[in-house]
């Protein structure tokens, strides 16, 4: 079945499992999750995920500098493209996201691709730079107790930490899935 009928069969929700079996085989290695609604999420989290738009927009202007991104891990499965990252500020290389991201190249350029590959520019900038007509869609929010892996990267000094899962509509077709989980530090 092609996959864009599989998500529009969704509802055009990414699936959290899904994701996280793209780098993990047990989940519990990033982390034990359940679903909230925004007034269950403490402020700043709930400031930083609650809302349609690009995150790396927001952090950036919630940390008051820009982001670099760091791919840990990638992997390509037919016109299928994801990767792991993290995102960290400039200033001071503090890790402000985890990310899990899936796209489906066929919707967008080679020019896209090529700058998403290089793994240079976090996915939110390229598609602003390249003027991607794109709507950024909230699908859940989830809390977080973070496994061994999430705990390396963010550090051990969160109990829980709050993410969301989104889906980014570029030229009005369903292309991107995300897992984020921000740190306000």
């Amino acid at each position: 079945m092609d996959d864009r009928k599989v998500l529009s069969e969704k509802q055009s929700r990414p699936d959290l499992a899904t994701l996280i079996g793209l780098f993990y085989d047990a989940p519990a290695d990033l982390g034990v999750f359940d679903e909230v609604t925004p007034d269950n999420m403490p402020e700043p989290f709930r400031g930083l995920l609650a809302h349609n738009h690009h995150m790396t927009v927001t952090v950036e202007s919630f940390h008051r500098c820009p982001v670099s991104v760091e791919v840990l891990e990638t992997q390509r499965s037919g016109h299928h493209y994801s990767r792991k990252i993290l995102l960290r500020r400039t200033t001071d290389e503090a890790v402000v996201q985890f990310g899990i991201v899936r796209l489906d190249l066929r919707f967008l350029t080679e020019e896209v691709i090529d700058e998403i590959t290089s793994k240079k520019i976090p996915l939110g900038r390229v598609l602003i730079q390249h003027d991607v007509m794109r709507e950024v869609q909230l699908a859940e929010l989830w809390r977080f107790q973070p496994g061994p892996d999430l705990e390396r990267y963010l550090g051990d000094v969160w109990s829980t930490v709050y993410g969301r899962t989104a889906l980014i509509y570029c030229n009005g077709e369903p292309v991107i899935e995300l897992l984020e989980i921000v740190t306000p530090s």
